[in-house]
């Protein structure tokens, strides 16, 4: 799980999201986490579907989500597997700068994200350039990436996916 003080900013944190019947999130992480469980909760709220892409080189037997569709990646060298338009929110944490290709998880999040749907990254605090992470984020044609202030220990940037005619999905 993570730490107490993201627990602390959970109700806050859930308030960035709305999700309506149907909606589809994927969340990219090193475990399940709390965000995990998170979104679990609500999209069995909303008969969504969560898939939860996790990143370990060991399949590890701790409590999952109930309702997740789970897929373990071995290395940082290696995508996430997701259908093309299939998501409604896409949330990396702690994956961008630990991953060989931080280039390749915008590239497969654009793809799998709808049109107008929602990027968050999400990293403990010093280990992403914030602004860096906005530039990189308009150059994959994510559009109005803003910082939030909402997880003690953790930097947050969140953008949209806009159709756009230079990546034609």
């Amino acid at each position: 799980m993570i730490e107490q003080s993201f627990m602390s900013n959970l109700e806050q944190f859930r308030k960035l999201f709305n999700p309506l019947p149907g909606n589809h999130y994927l969340h990219v992480t090193t475990e399940a986490d709390d965000i995990a469980f998170l979104f679990d909760e609500m999209m069995q709220k909303v008969g969504g579907k969560f898939n939860l892409a996790i990143y370990s080189e060991i399949t590890l037997h701790v409590e999952k989500p109930s309702n997740a569709n789970i897929q373990y990646i071995q290395d940082f060298k290696q995508p996430f597997r997701a259908l093309p338009r299939d998501h409604d929110i896409v949330v990396i944490k702690d994956i961008l700068y630990a991953h060989q290709n931080p280039k390749m998880i915008l590239k497969l999040a654009y793809t799998t994200l709808a049109n107008t749907a929602n990027i968050v990254i999400i990293e403990k605090k010093g280990v992403m350039d914030i602004e860096a992470v906005k530039e990189m984020l308009e150059e994959h044609e994510f559009r109005a990436p803003n910082e939030i202030d909402i997880i003690d220990g953790y930097d947050l940037v969140m953008a949209k996916k806009m159709h756009m005619w230079g990546n034609g999905l």
